[in-house]
């Protein structure tokens, strides 16, 4: 079945579409729930806030696209389980300020689509371990301890080499002739 199918399945009421997607993408949406919530709350949150995922693609299937749904899960995930976090009075520790996300206007959703699409590039384009920082803090919302325990790096090495790296990308993003710095933030 290809995701196309199992979307229309989705909206058509049929339970199987939801399934192919559960089966697809529940280590993808639990990994997401885990880098955020995994050091402060329980496994059997994680498990709440990944089915409360797929609960939410069933309730707004007609919002998820063709070729974007697992964007869409990893959206609702990081958003989910930030909420937990927010609603259980932990701290969230960020550093920085995350990627901004397109707003409803459609011209500026074309916009954003347009930056998105620069980024993408502009972050490929990076060296390692630079990109492999970025798309773990920004991404997988890995914290500068995390990542740094990963990459055997110092928890301010990491912190360094993301204001570099945004400092770069901002630079990519206005010279591209995009000058929304909230691409950057």
């Amino acid at each position: 079945m290809t995701e196309a199918h199992a979307l229309a399945m989705l909206r058509a009421d049929r339970p199987e579409g939801l399934e192919w997607f559960i089966d697809r993408y529940t280590a993808y949406v639990a990994a997401i729930a885990w880098n955020i919530l995994g050091q402060t709350m329980t496994a059997q949150d994680v498990e709440e806030v990944t089915s409360d995922v797929f609960v939410a693609l069933w309730q707004n299937r007609d919002r998820a696209k063709v070729g974007r749904v697992k964007g869409y899960l990893g959206q609702i995930a990081r958003t989910r389980a930030i909420n937990r976090l927010r609603q259980s009075q932990a701290d969230l520790e960020l550093e920085e300020d995350v990627l901004a996300l397109p707003g409803a206007d459609p011209e500026a959703l074309a916009a954003d689509r347009e930056r998105d699409e620069a980024v993408r590039a502009a972050v490929q384009a990076m060296d390692e371990p630079d990109r492999e920082i970025f798309v773990r803090h920004y991404y997988y919302c890995q914290t500068a301890r995390q990542i740094a325990g990963l990459l055997r790096m110092s928890p301010a090495a990491v912190r360094q080499r993301l204001k570099r790296g945004r400092d770069r990308l901002r630079e990519a993003l206005t010279e591209g002739g995009m000058s929304d710095d909230r691409a950057v933030q």
